[in-house]
């Protein structure tokens, strides 16, 4: 049972969030997109916000600015969190548009804010849970899409709120954060999706 619990922190990692978003997107809508594009752009996505992140850790790590990838200390996350928005800013700018994929461009304008709010409270010694940022994002996104496309997606945000909590007591079961810090990654995960509908929806 407890090998299960600490099986979300790796499975849900907040890395891999925004390809998660992305691929659920282009699963879900009912609008046609040629599947070399979605490929296309789910090969940027993962190169931006995947490999690129591993590789600028490993660069930290070699200058003793990290010591885990799981970021542990509080003044661990202000440099990885830096760049995790200039690397979200790239894909705003570069990958996605307002006019032809609204809902995912929205969707990582989101991700950018929660991102840069995790940051703001690195700078006052806040550690909130980064984990609990990812999954509450990509949870509040699937209630938008079901909303903005009229379909049922009881099952699928039902299985989010479910790793809402296996997150948050993998999370906790390590010791990592407590349960302020979780609430506080929840909050800024949804929130800025929350705020967002009213620019796609």
């Amino acid at each position: 049972m407890k090998l299960f619990v600490k099986l979300g922190s790796y499975l849900f990692h907040p890395l891999l969030m925004p390809i998660m978003g992305t691929a659920i997107y282009f699963y879900i809508t009912p609008r046609f997109l040629e599947s070399e594009l979605v490929k296309a752009n789910l090969f940027a996505i993962g190169i931006v916000t995947i490999i690129m992140p591993i590789v600028l850790f490993f660069l930290l790590k070699s200058l003793g600015q990290v010591e885990s990838i799981f970021l542990r200390d509080v003044k661990e996350r202000k440099f990885p969190l830096m760049l995790q928005c200039i690397l979200l800013l790239l894909i705003i700018k570069v990958v996605f548009n307002p006019y032809d994929n609204p809902e995912l461009y929205y969707f990582f304008i989101g991700a950018l804010f929660s991102a840069f709010a995790a940051l703001i409270m690195v700078l006052f010694k806040i550690k909130v849970s980064l984990h609990q940022i990812g999954v509450a994002g990509v949870l509040m996104f699937l209630v938008g899409l079901s909303a903005h496309f009229k379909v049922n997606l009881l099952v699928s945000i039902s299985f989010f709120l479910f790793v809402n909590g296996w997150v948050a007591s993998s999370r906790l079961q390590k010791n990592d954060h407590t349960n302020s810090e979780l609430v506080m990654g929840l909050f800024l995960g949804a929130i800025p999706q929350l705020i967002l509908f009213n620019m796609w929806l």
